[in-house]
């Protein structure tokens, strides 16, 4: 029986191999297994019905970006353990999808209030260790010192992942502060004071490591202000390289429109213009 065995394994020896985990040094997802990963989205066109909601996550929170874009990017681009770092935290979707799938997240986030509301999320524990939440202004000087404080607690040099969801200039104002982008008084201002912030996320992000940006566009006065475009030309000019232009639906972002919906598509037909269903989430690289 042993000699029909070990004949066996001599002609047919893969069936008693056992082949090492082949990954990237930037995920953990095994390319030897590479067809058990289907849910995965490789290509650029993504489209979701709705917010997916649970495991801490809901609708409080008018602009926050839907969390199933974390949870491609991060086990996409990101290991077990590595620091994801949120230029534009808002309610914390970044960080609770973090917290979800064993990583850990250091957020900036420019509203007092917003960041007492969001820390509130999250257990004493997890705010000591795997959750850091900063009050600051991500555009300015100072928030350099604040973000490589975070790091060394969580003895960390650099970041392994970047978010950045700013504000789509002045669509939806966040609050009155005159240093939120929502607040900026021109579409120029806006363009430089994001361009900073490209520049802190390039800065703090490991080399060969990623970055995800999450914008959409916008209409004013009858022109079309290609925002998520000029936005890339900021990442490119901090340094970073495009390595993806993914398109989403934003349709699942929000329901139950009615009557508002019915209104633009009036508007879209007076005015000429299409209605936005779509934002861009761009991907680059630090190389």
């Amino acid at each position: 029986m042993a000699r029909k065995a070990l004949k066996i394994k001599e002609e047919i020896p893969q069936l008693y191999e056992v082949k090492p985990i082949k990954t990237k040094p930037y995920n953990d997802i095994d390319l030897n297994h590479w067809k058990d990963y289907d849910h995965i989205d490789t290509g650029t066109l993504w489209m979701y019905q709705s917010r997916a909601k649970g495991n801490g996550h809901s609708f409080d929170y008018h602009g926050n970006y839907i969390p199933q874009i974390a949870q491609q990017l991060y086990e996409r681009y990101t290991k077990k353990g590595d620091v994801i770092l949120d230029m534009f935290l808002g309610s914390g979707t970044s960080a609770i999808e973090a917290l979800n799938m064993h990583r850990r997240c250091i957020g900036i986030e420019l509203n007092p209030n917003v960041v007492e509301y969001t820390s509130s999320k999250f257990s004493q524990k997890d705010l000591c260790t795997d959750i850091r939440i900063i009050n600051g202004d991500s555009a300015s000087e100072e928030i350099k010192e604040k973000i490589q404080t975070n790091l060394e607690l969580m003895t960390e040099k650099k970041a392994q992942f970047v978010v950045l969801h700013p504000p789509y200039d002045d669509i939806i104002k966040f609050s009155d502060n005159e240093k939120d982008l929502s607040n900026c008084k021109s579409t120029q201002e806006f363009y430089d004071l994001f361009g900073k912030v490209a520049k802190t996320a390039y800065d703090f992000l490991e080399k060969k490591r990623f970055a995800a940006l999450i914008i959409g566009d916008k209409y004013a006065n009858g022109e079309l202000i290609p925002l998520g475009f000029k936005c890339m030309e900021a990442m490119n000019n901090a340094g970073f390289t495009t390595k993806s232009i993914i398109i989403k639906n934003i349709e699942g972002n929000e329901k139950a429109k009615g009557k508002t919906a019915n209104l633009w598509r009036y508007r879209a037909l007076a005015g000429g213009f299409n209605i936005f269903k779509h934002e861009y989430i761009m991907v680059f690289e630090k190389r």
